[in-house]
C-alpha cells in the first residue's frame, strides 16, 4: 500500500511539470506517460516467471 501512494506522490509532480509545458510538449508527455502507465498495468496481469 505505501508503495501505491509513493508512486502516487511523484506522478503529481510530474503532471504539474507536464501542465506548465506547450500544448506540443504536453501532448507528447501526456502519450509517453500513458504508454508507462499502460505497460505497468498489463504488466501486472503477467504470471511470475518464478511460479
Amino acid at each position: 500500500m505505501s508503495d501505491e501512494r509513493n508512486e502516487e506522490a511523484a506522478l503529481l509532480p510530474r503532471l504539474r511539470v507536464i501542465e506548465e509545458q506547450s500544448l506540443d510538449s504536453r501532448a507528447t508527455a501526456y502519450a509517453q506517460l500513458h504508454d508507462e502507465l499502460k505497460g505497468r498495468l498489463e504488466g501486472g496481469d503477467s504470471i511470475p516467471s518464478n511460479a
